[in-house]
């Protein structure tokens, strides 16, 4: 109990906020999806819609789309994965970053970033598999370089030495040497890659076009567009139970590598030395600046394009609100901002109460700290479409809090990553010390713990409010008029519309937006580069 620093009392008032907070916003929500798909829909009705060709062939592109995103991130990712693990060279530490600030990039900023790409190579249809695929890849290099690379970079190399000076050529090593040892990273990579994928929202929506819908977008369209609720349902439930399953298994392989990751924390990276070193460390480089740097500065030239030259004129007409936006795009972007700052405070107010129960320990902070996951394995479409069914008889739904609460659920995961490995670290003679000085529990906390806990704190609310800034998928579900009509919905509806100043006008807000979660994102892996992914 000393390790706490708070009285048997106190510590059930602490828990009694994360779980209230998330049986309502959580719980409550996925039930009432499961409710309305089971009893609130005839059976032959569940079976009919389960069945019919259409959604055989949503399911089947739902797959498809997500195996091919994980195949071709897993072929980029891991050799960028090998240079950052095995060497050491100047701009690494950048690297890093860029290569995992995509994480968190808003889904419709990266959409038309692709879109810009596409327009630029002369592709006339930029809506595409390719393009869905091109830009899952975008955002889960990430997952690859920080999952798979971290466990590289503690894994002996002197094997692979071994197997070369006897003889083996550089495929033999990887394949009976190296891979078979990567094996619970790859597949905790590989299983997190595709869940992402699978769940994609925004990047369907506007690369793939209706032609090319997914079990997520499907959704959306019969609880929004059709209001047929019932179809809704029967999809989100199929789409619940693949989740869940999904993310048994990539929480039961994340446990396998954290535990053979235990007391293995050392950089075994050393110079590239040789020429061929060199051109490998050179060539992953290029790879990562095709896949990340490109989109980017594609969306950053077509932001400035005016005409057959450049110019600031899409950024002037970002705060001149026009006929097809309820308020102007800059209006929008300070909604998102207090939204963000909104869903931050909370989620850090419940992540920090929720970590404090997890590290106490016993069933309860078991049970909570998987229960706090769970809105980073779930959609956040099916989350958007639980609150439209669970609030229906309250305010809330139609409520401009909604909006926020909503970001602080998917944020929450973030904050209680960051703090939890903190607090399990301390060491609790700090607060014996303190109570054999007559310091109060709360006063031990205040002066002995916050100060300790503070930075990953901040680290867990600046990735929350990241998060919030570009969320899309449920604010498509939950806002209601210009008062809570964000910045990623600004941007989506800009881009559905043709013409040539609504994109370049879409695209100067995706730069303003993509600057801002950036910027955020690279303070935090800049101060935190080498230290416990939150992946």
């Amino acid at each position: 109990m000393a390790r706490s620093g708070v009285r048997p009392s106190t510590g059930a008032v602490i828990a009694l906020v994360p779980v209230a907070f998330l049986v309502v916003f959580v719980v409550w929500p996925l039930v009432a999806v499961g409710v309305r798909s089971l009893a609130g829909v005839a059976p032959e009705r569940v079976l009919e819609v389960a069945f019919r060709s259409t959604t055989r062939s949503v399911v089947g592109f739902t797959l498809l789309q997500a195996a091919l995103s994980t195949i071709v991130t897993l072929v980029v990712g891991l050799p960028v994965a090998q240079v950052l693990a095995r060497y050491r060279f100047w701009g690494r530490r950048v690297v890093r970053v860029v290569a995992v600030v995509p994480f968190v990039m808003p889904t419709v900023v990266v959409a038309g970033a692709f879109i810009r790409v596409f327009d630029r190579v002369g592709v006339v249809e930029a809506r595409s598999l390719v393009a869905i695929v091109a830009a899952h890849v975008f955002f889960n290099v990430a997952v690859v370089v920080r999952v798979v690379g971290g466990y590289w970079a503690d894994t002996d190399r002197r094997l692979e030495d071994s197997a070369r000076m006897l003889g083996a050529g550089p495929w033999a090593v990887f394949r009976w040497v190296t891979l078979p040892r990567l094996g619970p990273a790859l597949a905790a990579a590989t299983t997190l890659v595709f869940l992402f994928s699978f769940t994609s929202f925004g990047v369907i929506r506007l690369l793939g076009g209706p032609a090319r819908a997914t079990l997520e977008t499907e959704i959306f369209r019969y609880a929004v567009r059709r209001i047929e609720f019932d179809v809704a349902a029967v999809l989100a439930l199929i789409q619940l139970i693949a989740v869940a399953a999904l993310a048994v298994i990539s929480g039961a392989l994340q446990r396998r590598v954290a535990f053979v990751q235990q007391g293995r924390r050392r950089s075994l990276a050393r110079p590239a030395i040789t020429w061929a070193e060199r051109v490998h460390v050179g060539a992953a480089l290029l790879l990562i600046a095709a896949v990340v740097v490109v989109p980017m500065a594609a969306m950053v030239e077509g932001s400035f394009a005016v005409g057959d030259g450049y110019g600031l004129d899409h950024y002037q007409r970002l705060f001149t609100r026009g006929d097809l936006l309820p308020v102007s795009a800059g209006r929008a972007l300070l909604v998102s901002l207090g939204f963000a700052a909104l869903a931050a405070a909370m989620a850090v107010v419940v992540g920090v109460a929720a970590a404090v129960t997890v590290v106490r320990g016993g069933r309860v902070g078991r049970t909570l700290e998987a229960l706090t996951l769970v809105p980073l394995g779930v959609s956040a479409v099916t989350l958007g479409f639980g609150y439209l069914l669970a609030f229906s008889l309250f305010e809330l739904r139609r409520s401009i809090w909604v909006v926020p609460l909503a970001h602080a659920v998917i944020g929450l995961p973030f904050v209680l990553a960051a703090v939890v490995p903190t607090m399990r670290s301390l060491d609790p003679r700090l607060a014996q010390a303190a109570a054999v000085l007559g310091a109060r529990p709360r006063t031990a906390a205040l002066t002995v713990t916050w100060p300790l806990i503070r930075p990953a704190v901040a680290t867990g609310a600046g990735f929350a409010a990241a998060v919030s800034i570009g969320e899309f998928g449920a604010t498509s579900f939950l806002a209601r008029g210009a008062s809570s009509f964000t910045a990623p919905l600004a941007i989506f509806r800009l881009l559905s519309q043709p013409g040539e100043a609504l994109r370049g006008q879409a695209l100067a807000l995706s730069v303003v937006l993509g600057l801002l979660v950036a910027t955020l994102t690279a303070i935090i892996e800049w101060r935190r580069a080498d230290g416990a992914t939150l992946l």
